[in-house]
């Protein structure tokens, strides 16, 4: 069942979630649609770092649990790099509208998302927190009409932009893993919701940027504008471009000589690590292989990976400390507010089987200190 309009409001936006990963070419491709007066989406919560705080929460038919979730998603967004237009939400306003209807982390976050985009006077609004593609099945359930924007690159242009962020692994294994995953994630939404996905690729949008966003709108039912093609005109572009050197790039022209920039950043043995895992995809979207795509996979060598990214991740937070102060101050700002969401958590007496429950120690460390 559609979630309802809160009370005073009419039809709401659309809802669309782009998929399957980060470092796709996405933040290029919001930047240019949100110059349409009718689309609207903002800088991402990713809400995937809170997952592993859920069930600290406990039964979330519990109004206090419930309340307790709706205030630190709130939370979430207010420490957000990138602040999104219009004040702070109040939490108890939020939970009161959504108080009798199915809950969820999903549905909480969702709230914001469309009342953001109504301030807007938008017609469609989307969510960029690509990795909530694993939740995907989760959140159709609450929104029906969902729509798919399934973004496709070269798994090795993406690795290697990957390997060089801090929102991910310092390791090509973890994550050309990562992006398996994601793509077989992909495929659930293909499969259940076809009709409702439209597939692009990056490199498409590099060599034909007006087509591919003719196409986007098209599918989003939006009209296309001459203006998305001249993303200096976007002042969120030039804002967030000055934050971080995930997205200088963001504020220029697509440069599509970079589509095979990957041979200089990549080793012959890391692309063939990721042909060797992802060579299906790369067949089924038309990238040509370039090794035989026979690489080792043992636990033992995940584990070495496991050990150098770590290694890699200290590196980059010192460096990034050194070469732009705003980007690690932000970024630590978010990492602080998870992780003390996680100390009060793992302390309240009142959560049912707290002391069993999954916690930071067993889990991946960087999972909690990430911001696209």
């Amino acid at each position: 069942m559609s979630s309802s309009p809160p009370p005073g409001h009419g039809a709401r936006p659309r809802p669309v979630m782009m998929i399957p990963l980060r470092r796709c070419g996405s933040h290029a491709l919001r930047l240019r649609l949100n110059l349409s007066p009718q689309f609207y989406s903002p800088y991402p919560l990713h809400l995937v770092d809170m997952m592993p705080l859920l069930p600290l929460y406990g039964d979330l038919r519990d109004d206090r649990a419930y309340f307790r979730l709706v205030v630190d998603v709130v939370g979430l967004a207010a420490v957000s790099m990138v602040k999104w237009p219009g004040g702070v939400f109040d939490p108890v306003e939020v939970f009161e509208t959504l108080r009798g209807q199915p809950r969820s982390i999903h549905r909480v976050a969702w709230e914001l998302l469309l009342r953001a985009g109504e301030r807007r006077q938008a017609q469609v609004v989307m969510d960029k927190s690509l990795d909530s593609v694993h939740y995907a099945d989760d959140i159709v359930r609450l929104y029906p009409d969902m729509l798919f924007l399934n973004v496709v690159r070269d798994p090795r242009a993406q690795v290697a932009s990957m390997n060089r962020a801090i929102i991910h692994d310092f390791d090509t294994l973890l994550n050309a893993r990562t992006w398996l995953a994601a793509h077989t994630a992909a495929d659930q939404v293909l499969q259940r919701h076809r009709q409702r996905v439209l597939t692009i690729r990056y490199e498409d949008f590099l060599s034909r940027q007006q087509e591919t966003l003719e196409a986007v709108c098209d599918f989003l039912g939006i009209a296309f504008l001459p203006q998305m093609l001249d993303v200096a005109a976007s002042a969120e572009a030039r804002h967030i471009a000055q934050l971080s050197s995930l997205w200088s790039a963001n504020c220029y022209a697509p440069i599509a000589a970079n589509i095979d920039k990957f041979r200089q950043q990549l080793s012959d043995d890391d692309i063939n690590l990721i042909e060797t895992l992802t060579g299906p995809y790369m067949d089924r979207y038309g990238y040509t292989r370039l090794s035989r795509g026979d690489a080792s996979i043992t636990p033992a060598r995940i584990e070495m990976a496991g050990m150098h990214s770590a290694q890699g991740r200290e590196r980059a937070w010192r460096d990034l400390e050194q070469d732009n102060f705003r980007d690690y101050v932000l970024r630590r700002y978010r990492a602080d507010y998870l992780a003390q969401l996680h100390a009060r958590l793992s302390q309240a007496s009142d959560v049912p089987g707290s002391s069993s429950i999954v916690t930071l120690d067993h889990l991946d460390p960087g999972a909690f200190v990430v911001s696209d």
